[in-house]
């Protein structure tokens, strides 16, 4: 434990200088976490880096020097075991037949093979517009139905009906449980269209990560890669020629789904056919855990579970200039935040020790599809039945003053409570995700741990609809998600920062002084999960 002691030490910087630079003591021990994990030399923290093994020692470290007890396998060690997939454009090809003639199409500029999918080395198969590609009988919407999919290409535009509840439509538009109605209805493959009103991320910005590798578990009963064998991303400047003598046009379709009406699926005049060449490898990566042990003898063996997401997406060599994703606020912001609060509970001015434990994780591989966090909820360092409740932190984006707290799965159970305690302590007000078609109830590392039945929460800074803050956020998404420009030279409001921070450690104590478990509300679709 000395050696990962001498580590932290050494790892901290002198916080940077900066023209918002911190001055509270909180604030400023925070952004010296931010400074360490998102500096250049981090590379980006890539998952199963030695970079990122660096990053890992540091927050173990961290966690030793607040005294607090290992709860990974290897001491605060979680071996997460990962296959790598990077496809090779130079002996790769993806064509559009139509009329037995071929078209081809630039990788990169048309579109890009998803290699989160387990690509087979060649497919050809007629295209099918299916559109939203959701199958959710029990909310009365299926687009598969009577639908003709058996050996073709399902196509469709991201996005859901109106009709779903956000929470419900972005369970059903994940991967997983999109592929798996995909393959149940005969698909053999996908192609997805972002929709260009409501794209989150520029075409230039996430084309130009495709030849980054992409992971999976190496455990086959844990791996959702397997269940098609195409996966393309299309560019939605060039989709209308995918639709080509179809009965609507793209645009027809994006209109459709931006007036919220229902959308057609009809079969495309046109195949698909892919040649894939890739390079795999395998890799370790681990996740971090950490226990403070509760003081109540009948429920120190119950686990609030605190996360956050360690890795980045590390370099992009393809790049002119600047070719680091230093991943500041996505999510050395979290990981600062997750030490913190262990800090606060932990530390020298630590006051009441909580009744139950607190089991602090810092998961890898969220930038992979959620992959560390998939594996601890599946196999976690402690009974999985004794975790009452998840609540993570990612890209909290302390921009501009906290005036609201954000929360992600607010109508799902009852930490709507606790959480609205502890924002009235803060004086802060609590508002539900005013955007659920972008899925970020989903996107998330809380994700796997409701799909094993434990209540969660993702928080973040909120804003008022309409409000400048709201505008701040919006152009740090549109300019700064993902991008090389996510590093220590962006401003950042310390006040938030701490604010966040004090009502994370309220929450936890308003989670922790109810002697009843955290339930899912009665309608919620998430309780079907409790017990798995």
């Amino acid at each position: 434990m000395n050696s990962a002691k001498a580590l932290s030490a050494l790892l901290i910087p002198a916080v940077l200088v900066a023209q918002n630079a911190p001055t509270d003591p909180a604030a400023i021990r925070w952004w010296a976490h931010v400074t360490t994990l998102a500096a250049d030399n981090m590379r980006g923290r890539n998952t199963g880096s030695e970079e990122y093994l660096v990053a890992a020692r540091y927050v173990a470290g961290q966690f030793d020097t607040l005294g607090l007890k290992p709860a990974g396998t290897e001491g605060f060690y979680q071996p997460v075991s990962l296959l790598t997939r990077q496809v090779d454009e130079a002996g790769s090809s993806l064509e559009l037949v139509r009329n037995g003639a071929a078209r081809g199409l630039t990788l990169g500029t048309h579109a890009y093979f998803n290699s989160r999918v387990a690509l087979a080395p060649h497919t050809e198969a007629e295209l099918v517009f299916a559109g939203y590609g959701l199958s959710v009988p029990d909310f009365g919407h299926d687009d598969l139905k009577s639908l003709d999919l058996k050996g073709k290409v399902a196509v469709y535009l991201s996005g859901a009906p109106s009709l779903l509840p956000g929470a419900v439509q972005a369970h059903f538009s994940s991967a997983a449980e999109r592929n798996k109605a995909l393959a149940a209805a005969g698909a053999v493959g996908f192609v997805s269209i972002a929709n260009p009103k409501s794209a989150e991320t520029p075409w230039e910005r996430s084309s130009a990560a495709r030849t980054q590798p992409a992971m999976t578990l190496a455990d086959p009963k844990l791996d959702v890669s397997t269940l098609v064998r195409l996966g393309v991303v299309f560019n939605p400047a060039h989709a209308p020629m995918l639709f080509e003598g179809a009965p609507n046009s793209f645009d027809d379709l994006v209109a459709m789904a931006s007036a919220g009406k229902p959308l057609p699926r009809f079969p495309l005049k046109a195949s698909l056919r892919a040649k894939v060449a890739l390079n795999t490898s395998e890799v370790t990566s681990p996740n971090v855990a950490a226990v403070l042990e509760g003081s109540d003898p009948k429920l120190k063996n119950e686990y609030i579970v605190l996360s956050a997401h360690l890795d980045h997406t590390g370099v992009n060599p393809s790049l002119q200039g600047d070719q680091i994703f230093n991943g500041a606020m996505d999510n050395a912001s979290g990981i600062a935040t997750l030490i913190e609060v262990a800090r606060d509970f932990a530390g020298p001015r630590q006051l009441r020790k909580p009744a139950r434990s607190i089991l602090f994780l810092a998961v890898t591989g969220e930038e992979k599809g959620l992959l560390g966090s998939r594996y601890f909820a599946a196999q976690p360092t402690v009974p999985a039945s004794q975790l009452v409740a998840n609540v993570n932190f990612d890209m909290f984006l302390p921009l501009h003053a906290m005036k609201h707290v954000l929360a992600f799965g607010l109508e799902e159970s009852t930490l709507r409570q606790p959480l609205e305690r502890a924002a009235r302590a803060a004086n802060v007000a609590v508002m539900s995700d005013p955007e659920p078609l972008r899925n970020r109830f989903i996107r998330s590392d809380q994700y796997n741990f409701i799909l094993r039945g434990v209540p969660a929460l993702a928080l973040k800074v909120g804003y008022a609809p309409g409000s400048p803050e709201e505008q701040i956020q919006k152009n740090w998404t549109r300019t700064r998600y993902h991008a090389v420009s996510d590093d220590l030279a962006q401003p950042v409001d310390f006040t938030a920062v701490v604010t966040f921070n004090r009502l994370v450690t309220q929450l936890v104590r308003e989670i922790d002084g109810d002697q009843k478990r955290p339930r899912w509300n009665g309608k919620s679709f998430f309780k079907r999960f409790a017990g798995q």
